[in-house]
């Protein structure tokens, strides 16, 4: 598995855990990420048989496929606990947290995950859609300097945040772009991947197109999905671009010359580089060298 600040995860799409048809076709998806999803996307009615669905269906994950988590039920509802069971026990490459306030949430849950010999790489990520996760941001993101916490991404929860904030969901998302750049922030400060909230209107292509490059902007690793269709656009606009790794080469070169070794900073074509500057152009070759191997 690639480290997590070299996994692309620049199209993670939703699949509920209850449709068999579509998880029939998650093979053939180029997708980065699939969250199997037993919250929002599955009734009332079809909680246990998406429970038994998703059990068969990680029986026979296909390997090679795209990174696979598990959105569960909020640990307050009638289901939240059986579902962290029975996702634990399946070994995912993570699980989705959803209603994520404090970082006792997610160390309360890392315990259960313990106490049950949940494999380490079994990650957690935390959605942040409620009030009170905006205001611990940073307590949350903190966690991931801690490996013993599994917390490895953010999920931006947007339809809730605005309606837990009252935050009007206009089409340039002016309003919501404060809390957005926030997420960004932590979770750089504490090592985490993160990711921008959905677009509900998943027929509108030219908004998509523009969210995600505002997205990519902004810093997000990637976007969450609620349709096929959105993933080559998603894939293109998160993929480091020919400028971006050209330079990134012109920097790793750069150091690796044996005039330059120990240096801390240098200069090229007139412009001063440090180290920093050298661990980040590494990581988005890594990415980068991890989409190519893919062909997406």
């Amino acid at each position: 598995m690639p480290p997590a600040s070299h996994r692309p995860r620049r199209s993670v799409l939703y699949v509920p855990a209850s449709n068999e048809r579509a998880l029939a076709k998650i093979s053939s998806l180029a997708c980065d990420t699939v969250i199997l999803d037993l919250e929002d996307a599955v009734a009332p009615a079809e909680k246990a048989a998406a429970r038994e669905k998703l059990t068969a269906f990680m029986k026979q994950r296909p390997a090679g496929g795209p990174e696979i988590i598990i959105r569960i039920n909020p640990a307050a509802s009638e289901w939240g606990a059986d579902d962290l069971l029975l996702a634990g026990s399946l070994q995912p490459d993570g699980i989705l947290l959803p209603k994520v306030d404090t970082p006792r949430d997610i160390l309360e849950t890392g315990d259960v995950l313990d106490d049950n010999f949940a494999e380490d790489t079994t990650r957690l990520w935390a959605m942040i859609e409620t009030p009170k996760a905006i205001l611990n941001l940073g307590a949350i993101a903190e966690l991931g300097r801690d490996p013993a916490s599994r917390v490895a991404c953010l999920v931006a929860g947007t339809n809730d945040l605005a309606k837990d904030t009252g935050i009007r969901m206009t089409p340039d998302r002016h309003y919501l772009v404060p809390l957005l750049v926030q997420m960004v922030v932590a979770a750089r400060a504490g090592g985490l991947a993160v990711l921008d909230g959905v677009v509900n209107e998943f027929k509108d292509a030219e908004r998509f197109r523009r969210e995600c490059e505002e997205a990519a902007s902004m810093g997000f690793d990637g976007k969450t999905l609620i349709h096929p269709d959105q993933i080559e656009p998603a894939n293109k606009a998160f993929a480091p671009g020919e400028e971006a790794i050209a330079e990134a080469h012109a920097i790793a070169s750069a150091f690796a010359l044996p005039e330059n070794a120990g240096k801390g900073v240098i200069s090229i074509d007139g412009r001063m580089v440090e180290r920093l500057h050298l661990t980040q152009a590494e990581a988005l070759l890594a990415k980068a060298a991890i989409i190519e191997g893919r062909k997406i």
